[in-house]
């Protein structure tokens, strides 16, 4: 699904030169879940920001599904976007102005998707996830691990192809980290593609690939057997 071959990233201000990905090669699967460690400033977040096509690559050729998107323009690479990818934050990016089911709601609104099937769709969505008895909440009304919840149903709603996940956990206590990492296993069982960065050790069992990042480059990746979740 993705092949990333001989990425480079470079950010540049007047006097210093950061290669935040020095060269990196990377392939991921359809249906596959892989994980992304790595100390703080490794370069693990621009790999992540350049899979989901928020950042730019310098040099270097990106294979998505077949199609070198390279070159693409913003808005073709926004397009691809929407239809493909799903987006989950350490830090949830809920809108606090609107309800649990509107913030899930978004991203048919921007797909065009008549009323009367968005609200089917929304409210299946809040079921998978848990949280459709707090449709009518506003996000400052729930828990962490409620509003990443609801971050997670905003992601999939729109059926996308793969979830992108960074530090998912990062802000929950240890036992709404599980519950949400069990609800990413589940989804990737279901045939969805996710790709996570993460510092836990523990969370990183879930997938079934680790990558280990440094400097820019990767410097390991290990299979290993799902956990069941």
């Amino acid at each position: 699904m993705i092949n990333l071959t001989n990425i480079s990233k470079i950010f540049r201000t007047e006097s210093v030169e950061t290669h935040a990905l020095d060269s990196v090669s990377l392939h991921v699967e359809r249906g596959e879940f892989v994980a992304i460690m790595g100390q703080s400033g490794s370069g693990k977040s621009t790999l992540l920001n350049i899979v989901g096509m928020l950042d730019h690559i310098d040099q270097g050729e990106y294979i998505f599904d077949g199609k070198d998107i390279s070159g693409f323009t913003e808005n073709k690479l926004a397009d691809i976007r929407k239809d493909n990818i799903g987006f989950i934050f350490q830090s949830f990016n809920l809108i606090d102005e609107l309800t649990v089911f509107e913030n899930v709601e978004l991203p048919l609104v921007y797909q065009g998707i008549a009323k009367k099937e968005r609200e089917q769709r929304v409210l299946a969505i809040l079921e998978k996830v848990d949280i459709a008895h707090r449709k009518d909440h506003y996000p400052q009304q729930l828990s962490g691990g409620q509003q990443q919840r609801v971050a997670v149903g905003r992601a999939i709603v729109a059926e996308p192809k793969m979830l992108l996940a960074d530090e998912p956990t990062g802000n929950l206590d240890s036992k709404n980290g599980e519950e949400v990492m069990k609800l990413l296993a589940q989804l990737n069982r279901e045939g969805v593609t996710i790709v996570m960065v993460t510092h836990s050790d523990h969370h990183a069992n879930y997938a079934h690939r680790v990558i280990n990042v440094l400097d820019g480059h990767i410097v390991s990746q290990n299979m290993q057997e799902v956990r069941c979740a």
